[in-house]
């Protein structure tokens, strides 16, 4: 079974950015479409972004323009560059196998069990 491990979080100032790595065991990484999902207090866990098995990606409009998601298939590592951050991106991020689902669409469905997550705060 896979198992996703997030890390890179931290607390920035507003405008600044991070680097997010979710890392991932098992043969089956690399042909998996994979998504970056977070979840803030009191809230659903939301898709945010999205890369698919041959490195097509989508963003919900939220994040459009200022995270970058990409993949490593060789090391089984997904990244999310996240630039010019706002208080509102303050969440944990998780990052899982997508079976389906778009960045802004509510309905998602994932293969992996959910790692930790690594949370990111933002001050203004």
């Amino acid at each position: 079974q896979v198992q996703l491990v997030e890390s890179g979080g931290g607390l920035v100032q507003a405008g600044g950015s991070l680097r997010l790595s979710c890392a991932a065991s098992g043969s089956t990484f690399s042909i998996n479409a994979i998504g970056w999902f977070r979840q803030a207090p009191g809230k659903q866990r939301e898709l945010v972004a999205r890369i698919s098995m041959s490195g097509g990606t989508s963003y919900a409009d939220s994040v459009k323009g200022r995270f970058t998601i990409s993949r490593d298939n060789a090391k089984n590592t997904v990244y999310l560059q996240m630039n010019s951050l706002k208080p509102e991106d303050t969440a944990v991020y998780y990052c899982n196998l997508l079976i389906f689902g778009e960045p802004g669409s509510p309905r998602t469905l994932v293969s992996a069990p959910w790692g930790q997550g690594t949370q990111v705060t933002v001050s203004s």
